[in-house]
C-alpha cells in the first residue's frame, strides 16, 4: 500500500515566492505515493492570495486555505497538521512559502523516514556546514544566535543537533499519539516545543544537511523568541530531572 503524504505550504506575505516554492516540489518522485498538497495563508495583507489562486487555477489537485484571521505561526502549523491527522496520512511535511527552504529536499526527508519506522521527525539542518549557511546569506546575528541556542539546547537536553531552529520538518504523524498537539504553543516557538516534546518522550529526530537562501524578505531573530526558547529548554530540563 502506498504511503500517504501530506505536504503543506504555509504562507504569510510570501507574494511571488510561493510560486517559486511550488515549482520546486519534486512531483515526479511523489508519484510513488498518495499525496495531497495544501497551500495555507495566514491572512496576508499583500497580494499573496492572488499568487496562490494562480497556482490553484493551474493545478486543480492543490487544496488551498485562507485563514479568516491571522492566527500566528504555531497555530497555523497546528491547523494544517490536524487536517493531516484527520485525513489519516502517514507523514506530513512543512514547507515555508518564502522560498527559504528548498522543496527539493522532500525526497531526502521521505527517504530517511520511510527507511526507519522509529524516526518520528526528520529536520533540515542549515548548520552542518556553517560556510554554506553564510553563502546562503544567513544574517550574521541569526548565525550567532542559532549556534548559541542550539548548543544551549544540546547541553541541557543531552542531544547533538546542529540546527535547533530549522523550519523544514517532516513529521511522522504517529508521534502525535504520544503527546497532545493542543499543548504546544501557538506562537513562533512552536518548532522548539515540538522538538522538546519529542526529545522528552525519547522519540528519534534526525537531521539532513540542507542549503538555505535568504532573499529580499524580512528576517528577524526576536529577543522574545530567544527568551522563550531558553525558558522552555530549562523547563523541560527541570521536568526531566524531576525538579518540577
Amino acid at each position: 500500500m502506498k504511503k500517504k503524504i501530506f505536504i503543506f505550504i504555509i504562507t504569510y506575505r510570501a507574494q511571488f515566492r510561493v510560486i517559486k516554492v511550488f515549482k520546486k516540489i519534486p512531483f515526479k518522485y511523489l508519484k510513488k505515493f498518495t499525496y495531497t498538497i495544501l497551500i495555507s495563508d495566514d491572512l496576508s495583507d499583500d497580494n499573496t492570495k492572488d499568487y496562490i489562486l494562480k497556482i490553484r487555477n493551474k493545478f486543480k489537485n492543490v487544496v488551498i486555505n485562507f485563514n479568516k484571521k491571522n492566527i500566528g505561526y504555531g497555530a497555523h502549523i497546528k491547523k494544517c497538521l490536524r487536517v493531516a491527522i484527520k485525513g489519516k496520512y502517514d507523514y506530513a511535511i512543512m514547507i515555508h512559502g518564502d522560498n527559504q527552504y528548498d522543496p527539493k529536499y522532500i525526497k531526502d526527508l521521505l527517504q530517511n523516514s520511510i527507511n526507519n519506522k522509529n524516526i518520528m521527525a526528520v529536520v533540515g539542518s542549515r548548520m552542518t556546514n556553517v560556510q554554506s549557511a553564510i553563502k546562503g546569506k544567513m544574517p550574521f546575528y541569526k548565525l550567532i544566535g542559532n549556534l548559541f541556542l542550539t548548543k544551549f539546547f544540546n547541553l541541557f537536553m543531552g542531544t547533538k543537533f546542529t540546527d535547533a531552529h530549522s523550519g523544514l520538518w517532516l513529521y511522522n504523524l504517529r508521534a502525535f499519539k504520544y503527546f497532545d498537539l493542543s499543548s504546544i504553543t501557538d506562537s513562533f516557538n512552536f518548532d522548539n516545543q515540538v522538538r522538546l516534546s519529542m526529545v522528552s518522550k525519547k522519540m528519534k529526530i534526525i537531521e539532513i544537511p540542507i542549503k538555505t537562501f535568504y532573499g529580499t524578505e524580512n528576517s528577524y531573530f526576536h529577543i522574545n523568541y530567544c527568551f522563550k526558547f531558553i525558558i522552555e529548554v530549562l523547563f523541560f530540563f527541570c521536568k526531566r530531572i524531576k525538579l518540577i
